[in-house]
Formats: structure tokens, C-alpha cells, sequence
């Protein structure tokens, strides 16, 4: 048989396990093409935006690139391939394993073998394996009030970054509760809970998931969405969980153990890391939302130094201000003997970057380390004012450790 017809007969044999659902996957490999980094090519089918495609991935030594075509375009990719640079290919469908291999000469040799009963199930056509999320979406009354979800419990489409935000908070947490000794999460307070689409599902996690019997309060200071949370926390049995009207600024602190403020907008953010210092808190959570006060300092004083090469543009200035503003809430929770992070994450389109810092509460560590390590922080604390020409951090004030 020529090369010419063994090509046809793969594609023929390609084409038809595609159309009757058998097709598992295509391997191209022993390339002898002209791209160095390039060393074989993989075809699975996927279904993106309804569409049946075959996907391509680039194998390079140093990362892969994957390109979607359709199915026609795909089967004669493929065979353009077997004919050119690749001079060895595998079909792999539930029923056999087609092999085309350049031998001696140039000449193509196909075989095949047949599975003899042992075949495999077709692979999902999903585009991105589905990640498995802590907040299922299904069963969940809250997510359904919110507008999350619909009765069967299936995301909305317009809902699909928040269902992932959520998510993602929830993971984050997570980790950071791992780090904590053992049922010692007992009060959660959420800080500028809004809507309480991360309270409801932090709550949900505390008590379906880890089974902790952990009380969980939302403040917030907008009345109308205190009685909207408060009713789906009923509506949800959640008896544990509530929300109160007021502001970060006016909550009376009690015991906390976790505290979380997202997006809390400028010092507010500052006002509950002092709450939770106050309140002697394990963890700490914060994700800082716009810096005013420390931008205001710096246009203020507008120091001359290495770095006001930056802080002359506008867009470079705010991010500067970010910076400090976030680095001495960092310095400032280590000065009352917490670790600290602070790190970036993606969230959704319409906040697609946030920093997120993390004050966890060291254990026993002496009086006398913690002492000396204070000294250091308030030296660095002056140093790092005097610099960016920063008269007061609000956090700072608040605590007293400008005086």
C-alpha cells in the first residue's frame, strides 16, 4: 500500500472515531522538523463555548502551547503532520491503537492493535478540568438567595466570578486556619461584610466541612443588607451566624479569634487590624482597598530621595503609597508578635488583583525577644517615614506607637 493511502486510511479511521464517540486521543512523535524546542504534539477533544474542537499541545522543552481548531481543520492538521516532520503517529480510540510510522526510505508502515475487550471510557470533553471547589454549589439555600445559584443549584453565568471569588477566600482561609492550633476557631468576626457572600460561605466551611461550632458575626453598615443577611442566615439554619449594623470604627470588641475585612476602604482597614490586635486575635485577614491617607502624606511632604524618580508620576505615586501603606501594617502587626503575610492573588474581572495581609499570632515567644524585636520595629517604623515623608500611618495613631 503507498504512503498516499495509508495517510487516507488514518484519516479515515481518525474521522470516524470521532464521529461515533470512540476517539480518546492522537500522539505525534519522533519529530525531525526545523524547531528545535519543539519535541511532540497531542490531540484530545474538548467542547468550548459548545463547540466540539480538537485541542493541540505543543510539547516544547521548556513549556507548552496548546491552539483549538475544529474538528475538520484539526483531522487535517493531523494528517499534515504525519506527512512532513513527525514520523511516528499514534490514534488511541476505546476500541484499538492505530500506529503510523515512517520506516526506511521514506515508506509509511501502519499496524494497528486491538484492545480485545479492555477499552477505555471516553475522556470528558470539558476544555479545563473542573477544579474541585470547597463551596459546592448544589444544596446551598444561601447561594441560591444571593443570586448565585438557581433552584437546581447550577452558578449563573453572571455569577461565575463571584462563585469563584468566594471560593478562593474560602481556600485561602483554609490554609491559614490549618496553621492554628486545633478547634481553637471559635468567634469569626467579618468586618465590612457587605452582601456576606464570604461570611455565608466561610460559615458553611467552619460547619459542614471542619464541623466546628464556631460563632460568626458580620458587620456592616449599610441597614438594608444587615436585614437581608440576617434573614438568609435564618432561612439557612444557621443559627450560629448574624449580622449587625455599624460601622469597623464602632464595633465593640470582645474576643476574636479570626478576623477578616476585605476591601474595607482606606483607614478602615486600619480600624479593624486594631480591633483584632485589640482583641488579641489569632488570625488576622485583611485585603486593603484604596491607601488615601498615606498618598495624602507622601503628596504632602513630597520628600526628595532615590526613589522620587517614581513618585513624580501620579500612577507610580499611588503605587508607592500602596506599598508603604500595606509594608508598615505588615511592621505593625509584627511588632505585636504576629508573623505576617502579604501576598497578591487574582480574584475576579472586576477586581482582578488584590493584596491580601495576613497576621498569624506567634506562640511562645520570650518577653525579652519580643521586647528587642519591638525596639527594632519602631526604628524601622521612624526610618520608613522619615523617608517617603510620611507624618503619620493611621494604625500607628491608633495604637499609640507614634508617641
Amino acid at each position: 500500500m503507498s504512503n498516499q493511502l495509508h495517510l487516507q486510511r488514518f484519516q479515515e479511521q481518525l474521522a470516524e472515531s470521532l464521529s461515533s464517540n470512540t476517539f480518546l486521543k492522537v500522539s505525534l512523535g519522533n519529530y525531525q522538523g526545523n524547531d528545535k524546542e519543539l519535541k511532540n504534539v497531542y490531540v484530545r477533544r474538548v467542547k468550548i463555548k459548545r463547540a466540539d474542537m480538537l485541542s493541540f499541545t505543543y510539547r516544547n522543552k521548556t513549556r507548552d502551547i496548546v491552539k483549538n481548531f475544529p474538528i475538520p481543520d484539526g483531522i487535517t492538521m493531523v494528517t499534515h503532520f504525519i506527512s512532513n516532520d513527525f514520523k511516528a503517529c499514534t490514534l488511541f480510540t476505546t476500541e484499538k491503537e492505530v500506529i503510523l510510522e515512517h520506516g526506511k526510505n521514506h515508506v509509511i508502515a501502519m499496524r494497528e492493535r486491538i484492545l480485545n475487550g479492555d477499552g477505555k471510557t471516553v475522556p470528558s470533553l470539558a476544555h479545563n478540568k473542573e477544579k474541585k471547589r470547597l463551596i459546592q454549589p448544589a444544596g446551598k439555600p444561601y447561594l441560591q438567595e444571593l443570586k448565585i445559584t438557581d433552584g437546581e443549584g447550577n452558578v449563573f453565568k453572571n455569577a461565575q466570578d463571584k462563585y469563584k471569588q468566594i471560593n478562593q477566600y474560602v481556600e485561602i482561609l483554609s490554609s491559614l486556619i490549618k496553621e492554628l492550633p486545633e478547634n481553637s476557631i471559635k468567634k469569626v468576626v467579618d468586618m465590612g461584610s457587605g452582601k456576606g457572600y464570604l461570611t455565608f460561605a466561610l460559615y458553611d466551611y467552619l460547619h459542614q466541612v471542619l464541623k466546628l461550632e464556631t460563632k460568626v458575626t458580620g458587620v456592616e453598615y449599610r441597614d438594608d443588607l444587615v436585614s437581608l443577611c440576617n434573614g438568609i442566615a435564618k432561612s439557612s439554619g444557621f443559627i450560629d451566624l448574624d449580622f449587625v449594623p455599624g460601622t469597623i470604627q464602632d464595633y465593640q470588641v470582645d474576643t476574636i479569634d479570626l478576623l477578616i475585612a476585605l476591601h474595607a476602604c482606606d483607614t478602615a482597614t486600619d480600624d479593624a487590624i486594631y480591633k483584632g490586635i485589640k482583641a488579641n486575635a489569632s488570625l488576622i485577614v485583611v485585603a486593603p482597598c484604596c491607601h488615601k491617607q498615606i498618598r495624602r502624606e507622601m503628596d504632602k511632604h513630597k520628600v526628595r530621595n532615590e526613589v522620587s524618580v517614581l513618585t513624580k508620576y501620579g500612577i507610580f505615586m499611588e503605587r508607592q503609597a500602596e506599598m508603604v501603606t500595606d509594608a508598615i501594617r505588615a511592621l505593625i502587626l509584627e511588632y505585636f508578635g504576629y508573623k505576617t503575610k502579604v501576598f497578591e492573588f487574582i480574584s475576579d474581572a472586576h477586581t482582578p488583583k488584590n493584596v491580601l495581609v495576613v497576621g498569624l499570632k506567634s506562640a511562645n515567644v520570650s518577653t525579652k525577644a519580643l521586647e528587642q524585636k519591638q525596639a527594632e520595629i519602631k526604628q524601622k517604623l521612624q526610618e520608613t517615614k522619615a523617608y517617603f515623608g510620611i507624618g503619620y500611618h493611621h494604625l500607628e495613631r491608633l495604637l499609640k506607637l507614634d508617641q
